[in-house]
C-alpha cells in the first residue's frame, strides 16, 4: 500500500469491491439467463444469432471501458474511477430494462458495458494495493468471486422471479447497486494511487507513460500472452454463461434444470477462483493458471459426452472452476506481475482484449447452435479453446528483474500497520 494510505482497513475495501463485482456479474449474466424468454417474446421475434449479438454488445462496451478505465485510474486515481464506473453501469441498467426495441436494448447494453469493463481493473488495483504481500491473490480472488456470485444470483432470480418480474424486471434489479453499494463505497473506498503534482514530479512523470512502458520491446511479449489468456478466459466465461441454459435445454433438460446447471457453473467458479488463487499465493500464478485451463479442457470435454444427470452436475461444477475460476486467477496473475505504477493500465489492456473474447463467446455459441451441430461438438470447440489458454499461460516468460523491482517497490508494506 502506498505510504500515504498506511491505515486503510483492507477488509471493508475488499467487501465494497466484492459487492460492486456481484452487481457487475449479475448484470452481465442475467442476460443469458433470460435468453429463453427473449427467444419466445413475440413482439421482437429474435433469432438465436440476433440474441447472441445483443448479448455481445455489452461485452464490446466492456472492451472500451476496461482499456479507458485502466489507463485513467493510473493517471487520476482509483477512487474516482471506481465510483464513476459504479454509478455509470447502475444507471445504464435502468435504461436497459426500459428499452422499447431490440436496437435500443443493444445500444443501452453497450453503454452499460463501459461501466462493467471499467469496474474490474480499478477494483483489482484497489484490493492488491491494500492487501498484504502474502495475501494479494487470495483477497483478490475473494473480491472477484463476486462475479460468479452475481451469476448464481442471476440464475436463481431467473428461476424464482421471472414469473413475477419478467425479463425487464430482472434486468432492472441490477440498478439496486445505487442504493445498496454506492453510499458505502463513497464513504469507505480510499485513494491508493501515488500522488501527483509539483511535489512529486518523478511520480507524475511515471504515471503519464504507463503505455510506453508496457509496449516496450522487452515487455510486449508478456503483455500479448496475458491478453491472449484473458481472451480465452473471457470467451469461456461469457460463451458458457450465455448459452449453457439453451444448450442444456437442447439436450433435453427442462428450462428449470438448465438454469440449475448455470448455478452450478458459477458455484464451481467460486470454488475454483478462491482455491486457485490461494494456491497461486503459495506456488505461483503461472503453473496454477495453466493447470486450471487444463481442468477446463477436461471438464468441458466431459460435458460433450452428455453423461448421466448426476455426473453432468459434477462435470459442470468442474467446468466452472476451470473456466470462470481461471479468469479470477488470471486477474490476480496480471495484478501481481506488474508494479503499482502501471498495474491498472496492464489490467485494463489485458482485460480489455479479454472483453473481445467475451464478445466472441456469445457470438460463437450462437453460430454453432444455429449451424445445428451436435450437442457434443459445441462443447468440444469450447474445450479446445480452453487448451489454448493454458498454452498461453505456460509461454508467459518470467521477468526476474521486473519481479525484483516490484518487490522492492512494495517492500515497505510488510512493515506498514494493517488492520
Amino acid at each position: 500500500m502506498p505510504p500515504h494510505t498506511p491505515h486503510v482497513r483492507r477488509y471493508p475495501v475488499v467487501a465494497i469491491c466484492f459487492a460492486a463485482i456481484i452487481f457487475d456479474g449479475y448484470d452481465l449474466i442475467i442476460y443469458g439467463s433470460t435468453i429463453p424468454a427473449l427467444l419466445t417474446y413475440e413482439p421482437w421475434s429474435l433469432s438465436r444469432i440476433e440474441a447472441g449479438a445483443i448479448g455481445s454488445y455489452a461485452l464490446l462496451g466492456m472492451f472500451f471501458g476496461a482499456v479507458a478505465a485502466g489507463t485513467l485510474t493510473d493517471r487520476f486515481g482509483r477512487r474516482r474511477l471506481f465510483l464513476g464506473c459504479l454509478i455509470w453501469y447502475s444507471v445504464a441498467m435502468i435504461a436497459v430494462a426500459a428499452a422499447p426495441t431490440p436496437e435500443l436494448l443493444g445500444l443501452f447494453r453497450f453503454l452499460a458495458g463501459l461501466g462493467f469493463g471499467g469496474i474490474a481493473p480499478v477494483a483489482i488495483a484497489l484490493v492488491v494495493e491494500v492487501a498484504r504481500d502474502t495475501e494479494r491473490n487470495r483477497l483478490n480472488a475473494l473480491m472477484l468471486a463476486g462475479l460468479p456470485v452475481g451469476g448464481v444470483l442471476a440464475a436463481l432470480a431467473a428461476l424464482n422471479l421471472h414469473g413475477i418480474l419478467g425479463f425487464r424486471g430482472l434486468w432492472a434489479l441490477g440498478a439496486l447497486a445505487l442504493v445498496l453499494v454506492l453510499p458505502f463505497a463513497w464513504r469507505i473506498i480510499p485513494e491508493t494511487a501515488p500522488p501527483s503534482g509539483p511535489d512529486h514530479p518523478q511520480q507524475a512523470l511515471a504515471r503519464t507513460s504507463p503505455l510506453r512502458e508496457l509496449f516496450a520491446p522487452a515487455a510486449l511479449p508478456t503483455l500479448i500472452l496475458f491478453a491472449a489468456a484473458n481472451f480465452v478466459g473471457f470467451l469461456l466465461v461469457f460463451g458458457l454463461n450465455t448459452w449453457l441454459p439453451e444448450l442444456m435445454r437442447e439436450a433435453g433438460y427442462s428450462v428449470g434444470s438448465a438454469l440449475t446447471f448455470q448455478v452450478l457453473l458459477n458455484a464451481g467458479a467460486i470454488i475454483g477462483g478462491i482455491s486457485g488463487s490461494s494456491l497461486a499465493d503459495r506456488f505461483g500464478s503461472r503453473p496454477v493458471a495453466a493447470s486450471a485451463f487444463l481442468l477446463a479442457t477436461i471438464a468441458i470435454g466431459g460435458m460433450a459426452t452428455a453423461p448421466p444427470p448426476q455426473a453432468m452436475y459434477f462435470v459442470v461444477l468442474l467446468a466452472g472452476a476451470g473456466s470462470i475460476g481461471t479468469q479470477i486467477v488470471l486477474f490476480g496473475y496480471v495484478a501481481t506481475h506488474y508494479p503499482a505504477r502501471i498495474r491498472a493500465s496492464a489490467l485494463g489492456l489485458t482485460t480489455g482484449v479479454g472483453r473481445l473474447g467475451a464478445v466472441t463467446g456469445p457470438l460463437l455459441g450462437g453460430i454453432l447452435l444455429s449451424a445445428d451441430l451436435p450437442f457434443g461438438w459445441v462443447f468440444s470447440v469450447f474445450g479446445a479453446i480452453a487448451l489454448l489458454g493454458g498454452l498461453a499461460c505456460l509461454l508467459i516468460p518470467r521477468h526476474r528483474d521486473e519481479s525484483e523491482s516490484t518487490l522492492e517497490a512494495d517492500h515497505g508494506r510488510q512493515r506498514q500497520p494493517h488492520r
